[in-house]
């Protein structure tokens, strides 16, 4: 995950500031210099990482930080927001044509992941009521027209192209196309180059002219670092973009492109890609990407994605098993489904309070969730769910039929008693709180 480093860096700073207590000067001075070699090792953009420091010094040594009785707390909290006020302060939000339809330029270099990560865009807006049309106006990569009618597809969302013909002429007659189909939005995919040129340059300045795009997108790989600083100006210079699109935000980047490019450019990162999936994409807040920077968790999206992915009904029929005592294998497995949808645990953890930065073995989790999924499947519908059926030779069965051996099969079903006696102590939260330590070092993947 981008940050992680980053992360564990602030951390272990911000630790060794509480553990002084009354902090001097020098105290102040000391973590600053430490926070400094934190970013330029993230690859945050050398100028940016000098301002900041200078600002979040100097808030820092000033008299209310100083004589505070947790002035550690006061320094994390002026660094938080700095980080904040770093990445644009608050959300900047797609701009929505009054006259429909809203046209959407999406630039980039080649290798980006422009035509993937703009179709994801495309769908996030029709999950929020938009009637979207993709239009491929790169005639030059080889397969980038069927690859956007490939993702189009996935996600139903219609493509318009025109063959490799002129990226002018194709973006005026997908604007008309959707003016007299009822698209209130075209997402122009153009060419990209593996490095800026002028011929590339001057291609998009005539498709801006032509069919004047209501915002100007630029896609930008974060695992490439000060280059994507790099790229972002020189887009900005030819074509004055109104934002910036960060893809792979997910990989294992140092980070320093989303701290850098406001402040470079002037231009807010609205979006983020944070997955290979089409439906991973999200409203980048500065504000909760400083908080998990820090290692502070990002609550609010969490719930968020649960509520996109989470089948409300289904977890109150859930619940309500839950009290009257009847939750069955087959309902364990329904809240495993829903627990995959929302990502990776990786993800999840990530935007917990405190556990960012933490080095969890959360690749043994993942494993352990296929299992306990490919275990569950091997069983019938009955054995689901009454799994006190489960004898010896059924036990001999499913192991067989999921590519497990009889322990894991014994493992989980002992992971599910357990979960079953900790439901029937909710009424006594005493008895219920110890069964959790039972819990650590049985492979629950959660």
């Amino acid at each position: 995950m981008a940050f992680e480093s980053l992360t564990d860096k602030l951390s272990n700073v911000f630790k060794r500031l509480r553990g002084k207590g009354r902090l001097t000067e020098a105290d102040v001075k000391e973590a600053m210099k430490e926070i400094k070699m934190a970013l330029l090792e993230a690859d945050v953009n050398f100028k940016v990482v000098k301002s900041f420091v200078a600002s979040v010094t100097e808030r820092a040594v000033g008299q209310d930080v100083m004589e505070s009785l947790t002035p550690a707390q006061m320094i994390v909290k002026i660094v938080n927001e700095e980080l904040t006020s770093l990445m644009g302060g608050g959300d900047s939000k797609l701009a929505i044509s009054s006259a429909p339809p809203t046209i959407v330029m999406l630039v980039g270099l080649q290798g980006a992941g422009k035509t993937t990560n703009g179709a994801k865009l495309a769908g996030l807006m029709k999950k929020q009521g938009k009637q979207p049309l993709l239009a491929a106006c790169d005639v030059y990569r080889p397969a980038a027209i069927k690859q956007l009618e490939v993702v189009g597809e996935q996600l139903d969302i219609p493509v318009f192209q025109m063959g490799q013909i002129d990226p002018v002429d194709i973006a005026k007659a997908a604007v008309e196309h959707a003016r007299r189909h009822g698209n209130d939005m075209v997402f122009l995919d153009t060419a990209g180059r593996l490095h800026v040129d002028e011929a590339l340059m001057d291609e998009l300045r005539k498709v801006k002219e032509a069919v004047s795009p209501t915002e100007i997108l630029l896609v930008v790989d974060a695992m490439i670092g000060q280059d994507a600083v790099t790229a972002a100006k020189a887009f900005d210079d030819a074509l004055d973009i109104d934002g910036v699109m960060l893809t792979k935000l997910d990989g294992d980047a140092r980070g320093g492109a989303a701290l850098s490019i406001r402040a470079v450019t002037g231009k807010p990162i609205k979006f983020a890609g944070i997955g290979e999936k089409l439906d991973a994409v999200e409203v980048f807040h500065p504000d909760r990407m400083a908080s998990r920077i820090l290692g502070m968790g990002d609550v609010l999206s969490l719930i968020e994605k649960a509520e996109q992915n989470l089948d409300a009904k289904k977890a109150a029929e859930q619940m309500e098993r839950l009290r009257k005592n009847k939750f069955t294998l087959a309902d364990f497995y329904d809240q495993l489904l829903q627990l995959k949808s929302m990502g990776s645990m990786e993800d999840i953890m990530g935007m917990l309070p405190g556990m960012g930065g933490k080095k969890l073995d959360l690749a043994v989790d993942e494993s352990n969730l296929k299992r306990i999924e490919a275990i569950i499947q091997s069983m019938t519908p009955y054995e689901r769910e009454n799994p006190n059926v489960l004898n010896s030779s059924r036990k001999k069965r499913i192991a067989a039929g999921s590519g497990a051996q009889v322990v894991d099969v014994n493992r989980l079903l002992k992971q599910f008693g357990m979960i079953q006696q900790l439901t029937r102590q909710f009424t006594n939260p005493k008895k219920a709180k110890g069964l959790f330590g039972k819990f650590k070092g049985m492979g629950m993947p959660f």
